[in-house]
């Protein structure tokens, strides 16, 4: 996601190489001022960004370290706006989220979302109100999704949003739910009648927290509109969803600054599970090439079963790992959001995050087909690949709609993977998982390490 602005992070830190170069310290600033607006970052953001750096850099020395740590400080205080980072909770439940913001900035899907993560990742009871009266089919798009992530809803197309709001809270009351999210109208430009519609619901739901979505897509116009929604509704922070399709992503890098209040998440990806907390110092990691692995870890510690992984883990060590481990670790994966967003949180990661781009584990043509030989085989073939002889690859081949080649060639992968992952378990997994991390941004694998 922040693929052009961490290139051009790393190519300004290397244009200085010896101390006390001011020369490069000026072509250093004068690259990274011409990549930040190309990326559709505000030019007084810049601006203040770039004269605060020089001004420190100066102050302590040139060189790549003190260029570096004086980028990552200045970025941190740019990215940082008075309010609440991530998803805050109410001291007393339920607590009530407005999602706000224009028709087809992504509001109904992110608020989907929301209740996403936080059922699954955070544990908790969540109802959806579906407020949005105006676009047709809102509410019917809602109900699909609070369905696809089990979770309830409040909906009644024939009822005005207020009537909806009211019957949402009494029930969030009653039904002792953690969070209720009130997905709200939006129009193609800001306006009178929405701002009214807006307020009359925000004094009935005295929201703990009012939310603006904003499509990363529109660029500088994303702040703008958010600007209007502070001054004429008030909001706590803002959601940039659509990121993942912004290959310049730097609306990011100004939003808090200019608008006055944090950038609380963006939307990652097309899935239910790919929105991210949007924490400044993890950010500026990011950005700065050394991935986020705090993030990471909350993510897989909060949807991967514990007992499960040291279950799998044990198997995997004894080299007993099968179709069944497999597909279970895949229903895993999926919870954690686009193979992307993942591979950008790992340390040295970045470039190959970019390579892999929009990878879909769930529904590439490989993934079906794998699925489809696994669901024509017997449980005991599941359990003990070393069963599948001739004849039973011939029949697995045939229920899967696949040839033999392909089915060959599946479970040879299969036995290598589970070879690799054999030895990268061992006591030396550690180092010989860098050296793959290495040879893959070298394109390629180690040799040896599949025999």
């Amino acid at each position: 996601m922040f693929d052009t602005l961490t290139e051009s992070f790393k190519s300004a830190i290397n244009k200085i190489r010896f101390h006390d170069d001011e020369k490069a310290l000026k072509k250093a600033l004068s690259e990274l001022k011409k990549s930040l607006l190309k990326s559709d970052v505000h030019h007084k953001v810049v601006k203040e960004l770039l004269s605060n750096v020089e001004r420190d850099v100066k102050k302590m020395g040139v060189g790549k370290d003190n260029f570096l740590n004086a980028l990552a400080r200045h970025l941190k205080d740019i990215l940082t706006a008075k309010g609440n980072q991530g998803f805050v909770f109410a001291s007393k439940p339920p607590t009530v989220v407005l999602m706000t913001g224009l028709q087809g900035s992504g509001k109904t899907t992110t608020t989907g979302k929301f209740a996403y993560m936080l059922k699954e990742q955070k544990k908790k009871k969540v109802l959806i109100a579906a407020a949005d009266l105006q676009r047709l089919a809102a509410v019917e798009q809602l109900r699909q999704i609070a369905e696809q992530v089990g979770v309830d809803l409040v909906a009644d197309e024939n009822a005005k949003p207020e009537d909806i709001v009211k019957e949402a809270l009494k029930k969030a009351q009653d039904g002792l739910y953690d969070v209720l999210l009130i997905d709200t109208a939006g129009r193609l430009a800001i306006d009178e009648e929405l701002m009214e519609e807006l307020a009359r619901i925000k004094k009935i739901a005295n929201p703990d927290e009012i939310f603006y979505v904003a499509d990363a897509m529109t660029g500088i116009d994303a702040v703008r509109t958010a600007a209007t929604f502070k001054e004429k509704i008030g909001i706590t922070g803002v959601v940039l969803s659509k990121f993942d399709a912004d290959s310049k992503g730097g609306v990011a890098l100004g939003v808090a600054h200019q608008v006055g209040v944090p950038l609380r998440f963006i939307g990652s990806g097309e899935k239910m599970p790919d929105l991210e907390s949007f924490i400044p110092d993890r950010i500026v990691s990011r950005l700065m090439g050394a991935g986020d692995l705090e993030t990471l870890i909350e993510k897989t510690t909060a949807v991967i079963d514990e007992k499960s992984a040291k279950k799998i883990n044990k198997k995997i060590k004894k080299g007993q790992f099968n179709f069944n481990d497999f597909l279970e670790q895949m229903e895993q994966m999926k919870k954690l959001g686009s193979m992307k967003s993942i591979m950008s949180m790992i340390p040295g990661m970045s470039s190959i995050a970019k390579q892999i781009g929009d990878i879909d584990l769930e529904n590439s043509k490989e993934m079906k087909q794998i699925k489809a030989m696994i669901s024509s085989m017997t449980p005991k073939e599941r359990e003990n690949p070393d069963l599948l002889n001739n004849s039973r690859k011939r029949r697995i081949a045939k229920g899967a709609g696949l040839d033999q080649v392909q089915v060959n060639r599946i479970i040879k992968q299969f036995k290598n993977a589970a070879k690799m992952a054999k030895k990268l378990s061992g006591k030396n997994g550690m180092k010989q998982m860098q050296e793959i991390m290495k040879q893959m941004q070298g394109g390629g694998i180690p040799p040896g390490l599949l025999r």
